[in-house]
């Protein structure tokens, strides 16, 4: 009988979110399933681009930031 597991499920297991029996029967299908390991390939290379991602704000925002905080000092003062 094969299960058929859910990316959702994937996620889990790749994040380390699931139940042992879960994993054993997760490993037991990767054995036998290729587009299944596939898929864990293309969720785990995501998991590790999503750690690649760095943002910033523009300069311009955290001068505009800054003056305004200057300003509601002066203003306060």
């Amino acid at each position: 009988m094969t299960i058929l597991f859910t990316p959702e499920d994937l996620l889990r297991y790749l994040y380390k979110e699931t139940s042992p029996a879960m994993n054993a029967a997760i490993e037991a299908a990767l054995d036998e399933d290729w587009t299944l390991r596939e898929k864990l390939e293309v969720l785990k290379a995501s998991a590790r681009n999503l750690d690649k991602i760095v943002e910033s704000p523009r300069t311009e925002v955290i001068m505009n930031i800054l003056q305004y905080a200057r300003e509601s000092v002066i203003a306060t003062a």
